[in-house]
């Protein structure tokens, strides 16, 4: 098992290094069939399922353009559970309507057969703290 999550692990770093602007060079990393699902209330015009890698391409293009590219990420804990599983804790920040802002988002990537099979996208949307205000809650 120690090996499977190592790997696991090592993909995930990988693929951190590419997101969100490079992800042609992360074509063996992603399954074909890979699926990213997000959903967030208060940007229902990026909520879906997103397919493969041109999926991927997509939901990040579109979450640039309703942040004016201000969107950023910063990772705060890695988790793996099992063989398959990894839950990272994140910090995004970006600006939404002239708010700057960061949030608390989890991430739950499946990674099977040395891809990255599926992902879900969790953002804490009514925790958010203006940027510079770390402890204020918006």
């Amino acid at each position: 098992m120690k090996t499977t999550v190592q790997a696991n692990l090592l993909l995930l770093e990988r693929l951190e290094k590419l997101l969100p602007y490079d992800l042609d060079s992360a074509q063996d990393l992603v399954a074909d069939t890979f699926v990213w699902h997000y959903f967030n209330p208060a940007l229902p015009e990026i909520a879906g399922d997103y397919q493969g890698i041109k999926g991927l391409q997509a939901f990040f293009a579109k979450l640039a353009t309703v942040t004016d590219s201000t969107f950023n990420v910063k990772t705060q804990q890695v988790i793996p559970v099992g063989e398959e599983l990894v839950v990272i804790h994140a910090n995004p920040s970006m600006t939404l309507a002239g708010e700057s802002f960061e949030l608390d988002a989890v991430v739950v990537w499946r990674i099977v057969g040395d891809r990255i099979t599926e992902a879900w996208d969790i953002p804490s949307v009514y925790a958010a703290r203006p940027m510079g205000h770390p402890n204020q809650a918006a």
